[in-house]
């Protein structure tokens, strides 16, 4: 666990900041922004709670955790050294299974869908785009030429998805999804 007795440093006020091996980095490096943008999205997820309960809040109780698992993933370059902390297979396995089983409680969809028709909806959607971003950052991070654990990017390319599902499925189960009406205001 990681004990905290000094909330502020100053090591950053020079505009760099430490990585999770030590090294320092530019605080407007990828990485950092890849691993800023993940944190986002995890206070994004914390706002969804609020208005979650049951099953759906227990998920994203789970992928809460796992959010700041893949920061300290992406904070700490891949080095082939065991101890650091990494996203696994299995958590991304996880995430498909839960959105296997909310895809079988909904209606196939007959159009894009729009953010909203409840709070949660809305906070989803918005969580889900902030995790687009920060995977859209770890692939350019990535093909930078960058050491990036491959887990790490597909769970942020399947959470998206999941987040998606479960704001359909706390939309009354896709019943109160707002749907797209393409051209409908020309």
């Amino acid at each position: 666990m990681v004990k905290l007795t000094k909330i502020y440093t100053r090591g950053g006020d020079g505009g760099e900041t430490s990585l999770g091996d030590g090294a320092r980095t530019p605080k407007h490096s990828l990485r950092v922004a890849a691993y800023g943008t993940v944190d986002e999205a995890n206070a994004a997820v914390g706002v969804a709670r609020l208005h979650t309960d049951g099953a759906p809040d227990a998920m994203l109780g789970r992928i809460q955790n796992d959010l700041f698992d893949l920061g300290a993933d992406l904070c700490r370059p891949e080095d082939g050294e065991a101890v650091a902390l990494r996203i696994t297979d299995g958590q991304v396995t996880r995430l498909e299974s839960e959105i296997d089983d909310m895809n079988e409680k909904l209606d196939d969809l007959t159009s894009f869908i729009l953010p909203g028709g409840s709070a949660a909806a809305a906070h989803l959607h918005q969580a889900r785009t902030i995790i687009r971003r920060a995977e859209r950052l770890i692939s350019e991070l990535a093909t930078s030429g960058e050491p990036v654990n491959p887990a790490a990017l597909k769970y942020a390319n399947r959470l998206s998805d999941h987040l998606f599902q479960m704001a359909r499925l706390v939309n009354d189960g896709g019943k109160n999804d707002v749907l797209w009406q393409p051209g409908a205001n020309r």
